[in-house]
């Protein structure tokens, strides 16, 4: 396969696929903006999208910030809720259309997700002369998806590299040896004093007496 750096290059990342595949896999999160890099390489890059789903959470503006910072045109949608409870959020047919809008701008379309509902979308482009990569944690890929991609990265491989583990602050155990004091604690009990035995009492035996007849 070939890479050049005169190769324009645009990437589109599912965030959702890959946020949790990283947290089911290895209760960590992800480095986005590495992933950018790896999927760009020494070539050009034209535009690179970043499809999330918007929960309403409060941590959420900090993160399309921070994606916003680092390069991405961040595109929103917001979870669907039905009546039933049910909860549906995905950007497989916005991503797959964005895609085939701007391949006539690209020579390579990078598509970071492990989902195999891509698979037509990489065909169809492939068709249309486009070189197609595809880069994912290997473990939450359809297998048919490496098998056509051009070329396939495993995020797994060096997963220490591109992904942001969480450690809390645990008290460490003391590893001191306990010694014990000569000097007895203000809290220790008296020990209990004994009382003497008295000695037993003495027994007088009954004298008898005589009597004298006269």
């Amino acid at each position: 396969m070939t890479k050049h750096p005169e190769q324009r290059v645009g990437v589109f990342i599912d965030v959702q696929n890959l946020y949790y595949s990283a947290k089911n896999l290895f209760h960590a999160k992800v480095d986005f903006g590495k992933v950018l890099k790896e999927a760009v390489g020494p070539r050009k890059l034209i535009r690179a999208f970043a499809y999330v789903i918007q929960a309403q959470l409060p941590e959420e503006k900090k993160f399309f910030t921070a994606l916003d910072s680092q390069g991405f045109e961040v595109k929103m949608k917001d979870l669907q809720v039905f009546v039933t409870g049910d909860k549906k959020g995905d950007w497989d047919v916005g991503m797959t259309i964005d895609a085939i809008k701007v391949a006539p701008q690209l020579d390579v379309i990078v598509l970071v997700t492990g989902d195999g509902d891509y698979i037509p979308a990489i065909e169809y482009l492939q068709y249309h002369g486009t070189q197609m990569e595809v880069i994912a944690f290997g473990e939450t890929t359809s297998s048919r998806l490496k098998e056509i991609a051009d070329d396939f990265t495993d995020l797994s491989e060096n997963r220490e590299h591109f992904l942001i583990r969480e450690y809390k602050n645990r008290p460490r155990p003391s590893t001191a040896t306990p010694t014990r004091s000569t000097t007895p604690s203000s809290s220790a009990r008296p020990a209990p004093t004994r009382t003497p035995a008295r000695p037993p009492a003495r027994t007088r035996t009954p004298v008898r007496r005589r009597t004298v007849r006269r």
